[in-house]
């Protein structure tokens, strides 16, 4: 189980965020198995086009960080955009690791 920190910037999250969250990042750890932890940031942007709700995934790995912002039209769209990224970088570390 993937240890998960939430934090809603400028706005207050309800609990449907907060799980949809949680069961996104826990899906990371299929991709690599040394997830230490996983910092969830979300903002809403001053913006007139709609498309202002920010994420950034902060996922800590033994050695390294990797960071992945997203911004899009809703928190959900958002943090699974920036989770399918993630699981791209992760899975290529992982291969960089089999490599090596």
């Amino acid at each position: 189980m993937v240890t998960t920190h939430f934090r809603a910037v400028n706005f207050k999250a309800d609990i449907k965020l907060k799980e949809f969250t949680t069961k996104r990042v826990e899906k990371l750890a299929l991709f690599h198995k040394q997830i230490i932890e996983v910092f969830v940031f979300t903002k809403v942007e001053n913006s007139s086009d709609g498309i202002n709700k920010w994420a950034e995934l902060k996922i800590s790995i033994p050695g390294d960080d990797i960071i992945v912002k997203k911004i899009s039209k809703s928190f959900e769209e958002s943090i699974d955009a920036a989770a399918a990224s993630a699981e791209r970088i992760l899975k290529r570390r992982k291969e960089k690791e089999r490599i090596l």
